[in-house]
């Protein structure tokens, strides 16, 4: 297994990361952290995970082994193939997925494209178990549910409510958190 590349990244596209290992230009399918990384540095390090189909080789790249490790999680789901389990990852950081499957907020998962409710139910359903000792839910994570919940309904998207109460504290009552949510839009 190809766990870990370094080396200088040559092209960043659609197609995914190329990197130049000792004159090798391997092809990784990379997360936006994982090329955010690449972007202007001479050398990167890149975690990777290769996965093997009876017609290809893909390796799949990540910043940090957190990624990796969730990815490789999500994999163990049925249902979720490689390119499944990579947008899911790429949509937000390990932390916030892990906490987003033990407060089972199915609809995070949802709001990631290619994700239908039945997916994401799986993936909460079957990885709750695995993550009960990393994370638990609290009373911030439901305070930031109810924050979120009425964005959504006035108006935001579950992803744009969930960048905007990334910037504001987490230890505001949802009602405040509203407040300045709708005040920065304004």
């Amino acid at each position: 297994m190809i766990a870990q590349l370094r080396g200088k990244p040559v092209r960043r596209g659609a197609e995914g990361l190329v990197l130049d290992v000792g004159g090798v230009g391997y092809l990784v399918q990379a997360t936006p952290r994982a090329l955010a990384q690449a972007g202007g540095s001479k050398e990167v390090t890149v975690e990777t995970y290769l996965h093997v189909r009876e017609d290809a080789l893909q390796l799949y790249g990540f910043a940090d082994p957190a990624e990796r490790g969730l990815f490789e999680q999500l994999l163990s789901v049925s249902g979720v193939g490689p390119k499944v389990a990579l947008a899911i990852v790429s949509g937000s950081t390990p932390a916030e997925l892990r906490r987003a499957i033990a407060r089972e907020d199915t609809a995070r998962f949802e709001a990631i494209p290619g994700i239908g409710r039945k997916t994401a139910q799986r993936v909460v359903l079957e990885l709750r178990g695995t993550l009960s000792g990393d994370v638990e839910p609290t009373a911030e994570g439901d305070g930031h549910l109810v924050a979120r919940d009425a964005l959504v309904e006035l108006g935001y998207t579950l992803v744009e409510a969930e960048s905007v109460l990334a910037a504001i504290d987490p230890e505001l009552p949802p009602e405040e958190r509203v407040r300045l949510a709708l005040r920065q839009a304004a």
